[in-house]
């Protein structure tokens, strides 16, 4: 009898680890059981998975890899509990991205950058983490469509209006992160250069259309930019602030990152007059 009630509890316990046991599709109920996505969007993500996989056992090995590296990433982001419903757009974009392109792009080489028909986003290479979106790519990119000329700025609007809704809350206001291992820090992390890159392709869409919401967005990308890493970009100093390329290295200091990240806030506050963005500019421009 005691063998029996001790084979019965192992196997009760086997059972609850595996109810608990987080998958993709675990952290996506989660979320529906915090009221944080919508049951819809759940099937629909739960589909997009499924068939994500289905793809990757039918890819020959070549194939298979770099698709299964990227679902890999997924479930690994679901296992650590770094899914978020603000992250799952551009996570499951990622995903999808990926799926197309190995069942029927060409092999690609370490930081090959490449577009998809008819959308303008730029995707880049990482060799064990599949295709990437490259957020300062992006932006560089919607940056020499504005300096391009008129005609190009309707290609600026679609990229701005793809990119928008790919950024999360982070640090209090808006963010793009990064979702793959580099050089020592792990996903999800952010950069300044990348985020003020962003804030010169926001300065641009309104000068390009004249819409204020492309201001208010700018607006909401300067918290992360005065908060402390992990979670933000600056480091406060005796003088001022240091801005940093990567949010999990804050002793690491790369001088063309930081200088990026000024002329992205002075150009933002130029145009604007944001206070913030001007008071940022100052205690960087110190530094």
């Amino acid at each position: 009898l005691a063998r029996t009630a001790s084979a019965n509890g192992r196997h009760r316990r086997r059972r609850h680890h595996r109810r608990h046991q987080l998958t993709v599709k675990t952290a996506l109920l989660r979320l529906v059981h915090r009221h944080s996505l919508k049951s819809s969007d759940y099937h629909a993500y739960l589909k997009q998975w499924h068939a994500a996989l289905r793809e990757e056992r039918h890819l020959p090995a070549r194939r298979r890899a770099p698709l299964a590296q990227t679902t890999v990433l997924l479930h690994n982001l679901a296992v650590q509990r770094k899914f978020t419903s603000g992250r799952l757009p551009a996570l499951f974009l990622m995903l999808q991205r990926n799926a197309q392109w190995w069942g029927q792009g060409s092999m690609l080489s370490y930081g090959q950058r490449v577009k998809f028909s008819g959308d303008p986003l730029v995707w880049e290479y990482y060799p064990g983490y599949g295709l990437q979106l490259s957020i300062l790519a992006n932006f560089g990119e919607a940056n020499g469509l504005y300096e391009a000329g008129q005609q190009h700025w309707p290609t600026l609007e679609q990229l701005l209006s793809e990119m928008i809704p790919l950024a999360v809350h982070r640090a209090g206001g808006l963010a793009w992160e990064y979702y793959f291992n580099w050089d020592g820090g792990s996903p999800p992390w952010v950069s300044a250069m990348a985020q003020a890159t962003g804030l010169i392709a926001m300065t641009n869409g309104y000068l390009a259309t004249g819409d204020p919401n492309y201001l208010e967005t700018a607006h909401r990308m300067l918290p992360l930019l005065n908060h402390a890493p992990p979670a933000g970009v600056s480091v406060k100093t005796r003088l001022g602030l240091r801005f940093l390329q990567y949010s999990f290295a804050p002793g690491t200091d790369i001088i063309n990152a930081f200088l990026q990240t000024l002329i992205g806030l002075y150009d933002y506050a130029k145009v604007s007059g944001d206070q913030t963005a001007q008071q940022l500019f100052a205690e960087g421009n110190v530094q």
